[in-house]
């Protein structure tokens, strides 16, 4: 079992910058591939960038490419999302996830555990 909380969300204004943290309790964390999602209000949640187990592969959403960086630091079981020129269309609410696996996903089918979730709203 793996238990994910998310912190690092709030309100910014367009062109400003974040950072989501993701901390994980449980079994081996360092073993796990992890990724973001995200959900708008109305709209059924995307993925937003994935990694794996060890920080060296790393995938994003087209929609974020460029201004998002994703990163862990496995001695402090911890994923992170650096938000930089972030958009309206970036209001969401941001979702943690761990798969089973060594590898990270773009496919929400292949996440096992979840976090809460922290709300970003970005104003224009």
């Amino acid at each position: 079992q793996v238990h994910l909380v998310e912190s690092g969300g709030g309100l910014v204004q367009a062109g400003g910058s974040l950072r989501l943290s993701c901390a994980a309790s449980g079994r081996s964390f360092s073993s796990n591939g992890m990724g973001w999602f995200r959900q708008a209000p109305g709209k059924e949640r995307e993925f937003v960038a994935t990694i794996n187990w060890s920080g060296g592969l790393t995938n994003y959403a087209d929609s974020v490419k460029g201004r998002f960086t994703i990163s862990r630091d496995n001695a402090k079981n911890t994923v992170y999302l650096q938000m930089n020129s972030l958009k309206p269309e970036d209001t969401a609410v941001y979702y943690c996830a761990a798969t089973a696996t060594a590898w990270g996903s773009s496919n929400m089918d292949r996440y096992d555990y979840w976090g809460q979730g922290t709300q970003v709203t970005v104003s224009s």
